[in-house]
């Protein structure tokens, strides 16, 4: 896919993750302004929206909704509006664009600013929808020849997470503390994990809310989507052996969920999109999705330890998720 070309040179290079086709949103502050307010990422600057919408620039209600430090207030308006809003400031930024002058003093260094929360969550259900991660873990805790639930390949699992542990990617929390059981221990003991682990997820970001006591259609879901952020699942994967029987992860999931400050609208996915992998069991009616609903995004994991060198550890892409995100939101609403 070509770059689309903007007066913000930096938004030009092939080595840019903030191209014009982009444009992730964002939470900001800079030490002249210590007021998180809502910006745009475009190449090595970020984009004050909450000045544009002030200035008259930018409007997508009779009242202000970027001035809120949070999305939330923009995801409530709906598509129609999320689309208005990624068509003017693609307009905006654009090569040649008439408003340049207005929009410059808009923009602030990405280097000097902070970065916030985007959105405030309401609620974090983590489902546990790659195969290979699925297998993967059940090894550790079952066994290969038990690693994947029966009901695995029938349905999206997940659970309930602790939507107050989910904090942008950067914050500093400690080490969890737990139950712990090894085979060393006669009975468990108090103690900080010693298998504190990382998993690499994709976050889907539900701008609009379901009706109470109605589910939704895949393709209902897929509308509902506001965008994606990149997620770190901390994992105590010695509290999580423990207790996870028989109602899966509690504490062990609940230190923190990390996430990338800026969300990806789902307008800017599209032209990534792919279909899920083939079924190894057919399923249910109301998960089948109405066309393609992955998308090709490499993903990678590096580590680099305190003196040492930064190494990649993991690759992988999102389109080997076995289910959706809209198939997983679909089945969340199924009971209403």
């Amino acid at each position: 896919m070509s770059l689309m070309r903007s007066w913000v040179e930096s938004a030009n290079s092939a080595e840019t993750d903030f191209p014009l086709n982009n444009l992730p949103l964002g939470v900001f502050s800079t030490p002249e302004d210590p007021r998180p307010r809502q910006g745009v990422a475009i190449g090595e600057m970020i984009l004050d929206v909450a000045r544009l919408e002030e200035e008259g620039l930018l409007r997508l209600a009779d009242e202000p909704v970027m001035d809120r430090g949070a999305w939330n207030a923009v995801m409530a308006l709906g598509p129609a509006k999320w689309a208005e809003l990624r068509e003017r400031l693609t307009g905006l930024l654009a090569e040649g664009a008439r408003e340049r002058g207005q929009v410059e003093p808009a923009l602030v260094p990405m280097a000097s600013a902070r970065l916030h929360m985007p959105f405030t969550v309401a609620e974090f259900t983590d489902f546990y929808a790659g195969r290979h991660h699925a297998f993967n873990v059940g090894t550790m805790f079952r066994g290969p020849e038990n690693a994947l639930p029966p009901n695995w390949l029938h349905i999206p699992i997940g659970y309930n997470g602790r939507a107050s542990s989910v904090v942008v990617s950067g914050t500093d929390f400690r080490r969890p503390w737990g139950q712990l059981k090894g085979p060393e221990f006669e009975a468990p003991i108090l103690a900080p994990s010693r298998r504190f682990d990382f998993e690499l997820e994709m976050g889907a970001v539900v701008g609009q809310p379901s009706r109470f006591g109605h589910p939704v259609s895949v393709a209902e879901a897929d509308a509902m989507i506001f965008g994606y952020v990149i997620l770190n699942d901390w994992s105590a994967r010695d509290i999580q052996a423990w207790e996870y029987q028989p109602l899966g992860p509690f504490q062990a999931k609940a230190t923190a969920t990390t996430i990338s400050p800026w969300i990806v609208m789902k307008a800017a996915l599209e032209p990534f999109r792919v279909s899920t992998p083939p079924r190894e069991k057919p399923l249910l009616p109301y998960l089948e999705e109405p066309g393609p609903m992955l998308y090709d995004i490499d993903l990678e994991v590096a580590l680099r330890p305190d003196g040492a060198e930064e190494s990649v550890i993991t690759r992988t892409n999102y389109r080997e998720m076995y289910y959706s995100s809209a198939q997983q939101l679909a089945h969340h609403t199924l009971s209403g």
